[in-house]
């Protein structure tokens, strides 16, 4: 048992508390895909657990004794693995060779041979030194779907430039909108860059496959960290460009919805959302003044706009007179959007996300590996994990003989090249 998967001691650790999933046969969606994955850090990896998530199998080629990026990116770690790196690797076998040299190029295209999806994350100059651009692996297999998950895409001055989703988001204008007014940019505290590219690539991925099945063809997909990142500014961006108004920090209470912010209560912050007449109505019937949602200045979603500053302050004074808990029951009531500001440990302990199947631990042999779920439910069930992120290499034997049909003898002699 490797130390990935080692026992946790039980203590302290919010792992302890999850709720356990035994492995199991999960979502079959794409059953019978199968995709390599030639990706490290988050993107990538993202993209190909959603696959997997949906059935896919997935065959995650690393760097012997070194692997996927991820696996250094710590503390924290769990039992010397990192957390990082379990969050984005589930349902996938690791197999660990050097295809750099010709016997090791071989090996690989006897994979591609046996794939329907490959998924890159190299900038195009390097992919195509490594023979690992699309045209030299579609003609291997015509029928390639082929993902490449770049920085800036395929083609144009920036394609070769590197970059990770900090350089993304800051390209994509998220960072010029994030944080107060008057106070620096701020990046968003996931790397949503790189999940959202992640995503794009799952998407456009069976997209291809649905394709392929009715055309035979295979598929190039170039997916930009960048262009998935200023997507997500889409209702943003296009405002802009009807108005020419630019839009400016403001600590998110700059919305086209008038009252759409934080606000403070007695004790905890709530969000608060009024995005129509009907809701703003409730909600002054909700906190005893019904006569401000007959006020003819607040009318409509335009009137409050141009008066929101003195609507927040009437807001403002009416909230902090009650604790949070007051506030969340009243307006849940009534109809009103609201929620709390939760931190990340208030999230995993939320028992609607577990009950959801949003937090859990996979009981994988020897031990407990947290995980966070698909999100997804199909004919009212969550997905059920197949298998614990692997550890390197873990699955290379099975892979080189079960799929691949190499004999001890092969395996030998690729190991004696230094390939394994």
């Amino acid at each position: 048992m490797t130390n990935a998967h080692q026992k946790h001691n039980a203590g302290s650790s919010p792992l302890d508390t999850l709720p356990r999933l035994a492995t199991g046969k999960g979502f079959d969606l794409l059953e019978g895909i199968r995709i390599l994955d030639l990706t490290t850090s988050v993107a990538g990896p993202f993209a190909t657990m959603l696959l997997a998530d949906m059935g896919a199998e997935v065959m995650k080629l690393e760097r012997p004794g070194l692997g996927d990026d991820a696996r250094a990116w710590g503390p924290p770690f769990l039992n010397g693995e990192s957390l990082w790196f379990l969050s984005v690797n589930r349902n996938k076998k690791s197999l660990s060779f050097d295809h750099s040299s010709p016997e090791g190029r071989a090996v690989l295209h006897d994979l591609v041979r046996q794939s329907d999806v490959v998924v890159v994350n190299q900038p195009p100059r390097v992919a195509s030194k490594l023979g690992l651009d699309a045209a030299s692996l579609q003609q291997i297999r015509p029928d390639l779907v082929y993902v490449s998950i770049t920085g800036f895409g395929l083609a144009g001055e920036r394609a070769d430039w590197t970059c990770y989703d900090l350089i993304a988001e800051g390209y994509s204008g998220v960072m010029d909108l994030t944080g107060e007014a008057g106070g620096e940019a701020q990046k968003i505290g996931t790397p949503a860059a790189d999940m959202l590219a992640g995503q794009d690539a799952a998407f456009a991925t069976v997209s291809a496959l649905l394709a392929r099945a009715r055309t035979g063809k295979g598929r190039v997909i170039d997916i930009a960290l960048v262009d998935s990142m200023t997507r997500f500014l889409t209702c943003r961006i296009v405002p802009y460009l009807g108005s020419g108004e630019v839009p400016r920090r403001s600590g998110g209470k700059d919305s086209v919805i008038a009252i759409y912010q934080t606000f403070e209560t007695a004790d905890e912050p709530i969000t608060l959302g009024l995005g129509n007449d009907a809701i703003w109505r409730r909600f002054w019937q909700a906190v005893g003044e019904p006569a401000v949602a007959e006020d003819p200045a607040y009318a409509s979603n335009a009137d409050r706009r141009v008066h929101r500053s003195e609507i927040v302050a009437r807001i403002q004074a009416a909230l902090i007179a009650h604790p949070r808990s007051y506030w969340l029951a009243v307006l849940r009531a009534a109809r009103i959007p609201s929620g709390p500001i939760n931190r990340i440990d208030e999230v995993a302990a939320d028992p609607e996300m577990r009950r959801r199947g949003m937090i859990y631990a996979i009981e994988a042999e020897g031990g407990l590996v947290p995980q966070v779920g698909t999100g997804i439910r199909l004919d009212g069930s969550g997905n059920v994990p197949r298998s614990a992120p692997p550890a390197l290499g873990e699955h290379t034997r099975e892979i080189l003989d079960g799929l691949l049909g190499y004999n001890d003898d092969r395996i030998r002699a690729l190991a004696a090249a230094g390939v394994l």
